[in-house]
């Protein structure tokens, strides 16, 4: 009787790898939930519906964003993290709750290398750093020497405490010795707003925001902070190239998939991925908000992650930054 049991139980174990490739060769055969971990109308969201939209015409499957936004993102990749593993739940994964808060929450309720499949880069949404017209600059080499020269005076406004454009901030005193100030603020909006009434002297902000103040010269740019010019304002160096090298603040989202999707599924995602964000549609519809399409391959997005993450550790702990 026992071997019975026992031979039943090898047949069935043996036939799992087939269900799984299955499973994988027939996917997908129903819609598709992708999880943006952010309100509707940001640049994830933007990001997530440009994709999903032409994902849902190549697949031949709907894909439905579904927005879960929550705690920095967080709750969102939780969720995503914690879906079957069947390739039928996809997040896109933002710089923030992917590389930035692991170190700066002492307990968060996902592990990205253990929980969750980095599938493709997919888009940056460019930064750029502007000042008050006040300011007596006009590049960023000028700002150096101007934020250097004026310790603990200057005050620079952010999205929040933890944020990419705070961390900007503290990577911009790091490399520079400058002490700015931070003002943290209920998100990007006022504190674009204050930096236009002149209570804040700068902001590492999203194009998205900053672009009308730039155009109505209530604000003046100096430089992107990422590795990459804007198309629409070619002009505008990086501030790498402008002074500051080495200066590289990418404002990143990718697409994520949870541990043990079939590799299949992962390959097919990531090729569908790619195929989607090379789409002109895509590209322009994602630029015309400041966001900048672009993808990888699972290894190459996996390393970007593991060195974003290990980067932005050192930011937080140098400059003693923590939220409860």
């Amino acid at each position: 009787m026992k071997s019975i049991i026992t031979l039943t139980m090898l047949g069935a174990a043996a036939l799992l790898p087939a269900t799984t490739l299955a499973q994988a060769q027939n996917w997908p055969n129903r819609s598709i939930r992708w999880i943006s971990p952010f309100a509707p109308g940001g640049g994830a969201d933007i990001t997530s519906r440009a994709i999903a939209q032409r994902l849902s015409v190549t697949l031949g499957q709907q894909v439905v964003v579904d927005n879960r936004g929550g705690a920095g993102g967080m709750l969102g990749v939780e969720l995503g993290a914690k879906s079957p593993p069947d390739g039928y739940t996809v997040t896109l994964g933002t710089i923030g709750p992917i590389a930035i808060n692991p170190s700066l929450y002492k307990k968060m309720n996902y592990d990205v290398q253990r929980d969750l499949i980095p599938v493709s880069l997919a888009a940056n949404a460019l930064n750029v750093l502007v000042v008050h017209p006040s300011l007596p600059v006009k590049s960023v080499k000028e700002f150096v020497a101007l934020a250097k020269a004026r310790p603990g005076q200057l005050n620079y406004g952010s999205s929040g405490p933890g944020a990419t454009d705070h961390l900007a901030g503290e990577l911009f005193n790091a490399m520079t010795g400058a002490k700015m100030v931070h003002v943290p603020y209920k998100g990007g909006a006022p504190a674009m707003l204050d930096l236009v009434s002149g209570n804040v002297q700068l902001v590492f902000s999203t194009m998205s925001t900053a672009v009308g103040a730039i155009e109505s010269k209530r604000v003046r740019a100096l430089g992107m902070t990422g590795n990459q010019r804007f198309e629409l304002m070619p002009e505008l160096p990086t501030i790498a190239e402008a002074g500051l090298k080495g200066f590289e603040v990418n404002n990143w989202y990718g697409v994520f998939v949870p541990t043990g999707t079939p590799r299949e599924i992962v390959t097919r995602l990531n090729a569908e991925v790619v195929k989607a964000l090379a789409h002109p549609e895509v590209k322009k519809r994602l630029l015309e908000s400041g966001i900048i399409a672009t993808s990888s391959t699972p290894e190459a997005f996996t390393a970007y992650v593991k060195a974003e993450a290990a980067k932005w550790e050192k930011v937080i702990r140098d400059a003693k930054i923590s939220v409860e």
